[in-house]
């Protein structure tokens, strides 16, 4: 076989070897970023979840501090009350009035 023919084959046998290294390379290329783009948009969505989750802290602040409020009225009234018992208690032996008092309510 003439050294022409010869090197041209080696030529053509190294160039496809060339081209299926870069043709296998350019896949993996291409796998690694789809890899990427699907944990991309997971981040994404996940993103905009957590935004719309902290969007309702204020509605959701709004509303405990209205509860909050109305909690603590209610045990002021509590405490004005059972002093209110206790001074009276004290100074009430057992009172006629308010045994007759109690009886009729």
């Amino acid at each position: 076989m003439d050294a022409h023919i010869k090197l041209w084959i080696i030529s053509l046998v190294i160039g496809l070897v060339v081209i299926g290294v870069v043709g296998f390379l350019l896949h993996l290329i291409k796998s690694t970023a789809a890899q990427i783009d699907d944990a991309a948009g997971r981040i994404w969505t996940q993103g905009k979840l957590t935004a719309n989750n902290t969007i309702q802290i204020p509605i959701f602040l709004t509303k405990t501090n209205q509860v909050v409020g109305d909690i603590y009225s209610a045990a002021v009234n509590i405490i004005e009350g059972s002093a209110a018992i206790k001074q009276h208690a004290e100074g009430c032996p057992g009172c006629p009035h308010c045994i007759l008092k109690h009886h009729k309510s």
